[in-house]
């Protein structure tokens, strides 16, 4: 694919890195085991069920975009805690990153999604080299022009303005992929859904991630917090549990190993 590569999960730190400052992105193949994919796929897919159930109707907007994944099944929980897929994240991010947000990005057959504009997902004015967030999106399908791969405009992390839609459309590529990889991503990168016009759902969920000292898009905590005792102590680190702004004077001095933000900062 020209201007995006694909790697094995043996890149480096540092060439992973290089890699998303020039580029804005990059994809690793064969991130997500066969048997974890599988699960993935069957929990999104009730998952979507469960929602519009939620909403009462499919005609919804955002029709297909679990609003909060881990919601709907352990395995969710299974891919934040998996080595492979967290090792690119904080090697941007540092170990101390946490969700920001945990949604899905499936596309209906014969139809768009909410993510078929052109878009990036940072409007902050902050430097390229420190970032407040980054980006993921995990393919659960191959991801084929014929179902709506996503146009990705290499080097537009860069860029002050956003594109126009000829010249995006232009020198964009396609994010054509394979089912397990996962595209990592600048949250300043231009992209846009494409068009899925086959007889399938294409399905895939994005992870962003963000810096411990900020607000997640939903209270994660709070949202998850009947399902703690689920969750490994890695899980509740990036769930946001150890970065919770204290609720009173008497937690706020309270010894470090009781209170809700107790976590370093990067």
């Amino acid at each position: 694919m020209s201007g995006i590569s694909s790697f094995e999960k043996t890149i480096s730190a540092p060439a992973f890195r290089k890699q998303i400052d020039t580029v804005g992105c990059c994809i690793i193949e064969d991130v997500v085991p066969p048997g974890l994919l599988s699960k993935l796929k069957d929990d999104l897919k009730e998952a979507i069920r469960l929602e519009a159930d939620y909403h009462k109707t499919s005609t919804y907007s955002d029709y297909a975009m679990v609003l909060f994944c881990p919601l709907y099944g352990q395995s969710f929980v299974e891919l934040i805690e998996l080595d492979a897929f967290m090792a690119p994240v904080e090697a941007m991010m540092g170990e101390h990153c946490i969700l920001y947000s945990y949604t899905s990005t499936s596309m209906p057959p014969m139809k768009g999604n909410y993510a078929s504009r052109i878009h990036n997902d940072c409007k902050h004015t902050v430097p390229n080299d420190y970032l407040t967030k980054f980006q993921t999106l995990i393919a659960l399908d191959d991801f084929t022009i014929e179902n709506g791969a996503t146009y990705v405009l290499p080097g537009s992390h860069k860029v002050e303005e956003p594109p126009d839609s000829d010249a995006f459309y232009r020198d964009a590529v396609r994010l054509t992929m394979k089912a397990g990889s996962v595209w990592y991503a600048h949250p300043k990168l231009f992209h846009a859904g494409g068009t899925n016009s086959t007889p399938h759902w294409r399905h895939a969920v994005t992870a962003v991630f963000c810096r411990p000292y900020m607000k997640q898009r939903i209270d994660v905590p709070k949202l998850m917090q009947g399902k703690s005792s689920q969750l490994s102590a890695r899980a509740m680190q990036k769930f946001g549990f150890l970065a919770q702004v204290p609720e009173s004077y008497d937690e706020y001095y309270a010894p470090a190993d009781q209170r809700k933000f107790r976590q370093p900062l990067e």
